[in-house]
């Protein structure tokens, strides 16, 4: 039987639900009150592999920009800083103080804490705000802000899925830029809406746990291909 112990409490805002950090003997998990497990420390592939696959196109460019929507456990932002040079700067949205918080914390530890790397920077709000504000400025955008687009956290994300999401993501990159979406499970429809918004598609499956577990879902989204 399997002990846990429950470390942190934190409501999803414009939400009744709420997330809870839990611990066990060996790894960290979070949970959405009526949802169950929506992450843990023990399986995080498709996470790593959403900030390691589109950030490996700029191994050259040593001061490239990244955004990523999401801070979850940190390992997608690990990943990316893994790639990306010394003079890069990568952003992280959270739109949760107390997952920022968490990671600070006990749970910084798996993912070998990136937050305290000084090419991170920290938004605490919404990412679709710095999407729409920000123009030409990113040469990265990795997405796993919900479980996909037919996401289940918050109805709010439906945004980032939609044509004026993509649109406004696709204003924010450089000419060159990747956009990236992670989803946990395969969507034609929302595959061709990135092809009619101009981008030429590549979708990838990953595993949630090595070459084992789950298979999860990334569409990489550029305007030139690279």
């Amino acid at each position: 039987m399997r002990h846990w112990t429950q470390l942190g409490e934190a409501p999803v805002p414009g939400d009744k639900r709420t997330l809870t950090l839990h611990r066990d003997k060996d790894n960290f998990y979070i949970h959405l009150s009526g949802r169950g497990e929506l992450m843990s420390s023990r399986k995080h592939g498709s996470e790593d592999a959403l900030g390691q696959i589109p950030c490996q196109r700029l191994r050259q460019r040593e001061s490239a920009r990244v955004l990523i929507g999401g801070l979850g456990m940190g390992f997608t932002l690990a990943a990316a800083l893994a790639e990306v040079g010394p003079e890069a700067e990568v952003t992280v949205a959270e739109l949760i103080p107390e997952v920022v918080e968490w990671n600070r914390g006990p749970l910084g530890e798996p993912s070998g804490r990136p937050l305290d790397d000084p090419r991170t920077r920290v938004h605490l709000g919404d990412v679709t705000k710095l999407i729409s504000r920000k123009k030409g400025y990113f040469d990265v955008i990795a997405l796993d802000v919900d479980n996909g687009p037919d996401g289940f956290t918050q109805s709010s994300n439906d945004w980032l899925y939609s044509t004026k999401g993509i649109i406004a993501a696709q204003q924010a990159l450089t000419p060159d830029g990747i956009l990236a979406y992670w989803s946990a499970g395969q969507d034609r429809a929302f595959h061709d809406r990135l092809r009619r918004s101009g981008f030429l598609v590549e979708e990838r499956v990953v595993r949630a746990h090595g070459k084992k577990g789950a298979r999860h879902y990334i569409w990489l989204a550029s305007l030139s291909g690279r």
